[in-house]
C-alpha cells in the first residue's frame, strides 16, 4: 500500500551513516551518480553492488524495509529490464520462440541497467532515511552559497526542494487516505478494464489537490506566525560541522571510482 512508501521520509537512528554531515552525504550521492557510469563489466557492477550493501549495513536499515519501501520503484526496474530484454537485438541469439527473440547483449544490457537504477534508488533513498529535512536545507543552502553571488535566491530554493521532498510522502499518505475512504463507498479501482481504473482513479484528484492547498496553506500561515521573513538574518539552532569521517566517506568513494576504472573494460 501507499503508506510503505519511504522516500522522503527520515527514520531516527545512530549509525555511522546517521552521524555524518548532511553535506557530506549530498556530495557523496551526486559524486555516486557519475561514478555509477564508470561501471561496464560484470566485475565493476558486482563491486557497485558490493558497496551499495556495505552503505545499507552502515545505516543499520534493513534491505526488506528498503525494497518493500520502493515497490513501485522495484516496478519500474523490472519494466526497464523487460524493455531491454526483447528490444535490444545486438549479440548471439540466447533463446528463440515464436516471434520472440531474445539476445545476448538485451540480456547483459538488461541486468547491467536495472542494477544501476537500482543502486542509484537504494543510497538516494538511504539519504532522505538518514537525514532530517532541515539538515538537508541547511546542507542544501551552505553548498548553493557561491550562486549568491550571481545574486540567485539560495536558501529559497533549498527550502523549496526540502519541502518538496517532505511533500511526497505526505501526498502518498493522503492518496491512501482517500482510496480506502472510496473503497468503502463502494468505488472499485484495482478491477475492470484500464478505461473503468482511470475513470475510477478521477474522484481521488479533486479532495487530493484540495487536501494539497490546505496543508501548503497551513504550512505558509505556520511559517508567517513564527516570524519567518527569509534566509536574511536567519540563525541556526543546529549548525553543520565537517568531521574526519566525513572525508573518509567521500575519499572511499574516490577510491570506488579508482577500482571502478582499474577493472573497467
Amino acid at each position: 500500500m501507499l503508506e510503505k512508501m519511504i522516500f522522503g521520509r527520515y527514520i531516527p537512528g545512530d549509525s555511522f551513516i546517521h552521524r555524518l554531515d548532511a553535506r557530506a552525504k549530498l556530495i557523496f550521492v551526486f559524486l555516486f551518480i557519475a561514478v555509477v557510469f564508470i561501471a561496464n563489466n560484470w566485475i565493476t557492477y558486482g563491486i557497485l553492488v558490493a558497496f551499495t550493501f556495505l552503505i545499507i549495513r552502515m545505516s543499520k536499515i534493513r534491505l526488506y524495509f528498503l525494497i518493500n519501501g520502493l515497490k513501485p520503484v522495484v516496478i519500474l526496474i523490472i519494466f526497464t529490464f523487460l524493455l531491454h530484454l526483447f528490444f535490444t537485438r545486438e549479440g548471439a541469439v540466447i533463446f528463440e520462440w515464436k516471434f520472440i527473440k531474445i539476445y545476448e547483449e538485451g540480456l547483459r544490457q538488461g541486468i547491467f541497467i536495472s542494477i544501476r537504477f537500482f543502486v542509484l534508488v537504494i543510497l538516494t533513498s538511504i539519504l532522505t532515511l538518514t537525514t532530517t529535512p532541515i539538515s538537508i536545507t541547511d546542507a542544501l543552502e551552505t553548498l548553493l552559497n557561491p550562486l549568491k553571488k550571481w545574486k540567485l535566491p539560495v536558501h529559497e530554493l533549498a527550502l523549496m526542494m526540502s519541502i518538496s521532498l517532505r511533500f511526497i510522502p505526505t501526498l502518498m499518505d493522503e492518496t491512501d487516505k482517500i482510496m480506502k475512504a472510496q473503497m468503502a463507498r463502494g468505488s472499485d479501482m484495482t478491477t475492470g478494464s484500464m478505461k473503468e481504473r482511470v475513470n475510477a482513479i478521477v474522484p481521488l484528484l479533486i479532495p487530493l489537490f484540495v487536501s494539497a492547498f490546505k496543508r501548503a496553506e497551513d504550512l505558509a500561515t505556520a511559517m508567517e506566525v513564527r516570524g519567518y521573513k527569509g534566509g536574511e538574518g536567519r540563525t541556526r539552532y543546529r549548525k553543520l560541522e565537517w568531521a574526519a569521517k566525513d572525508t573518509i566517506i567521500i575519499l572511499s568513494l574516490v577510491v570506488l571510482a579508482a577500482v571502478l576504472v582499474y577493472f573497467r573494460s
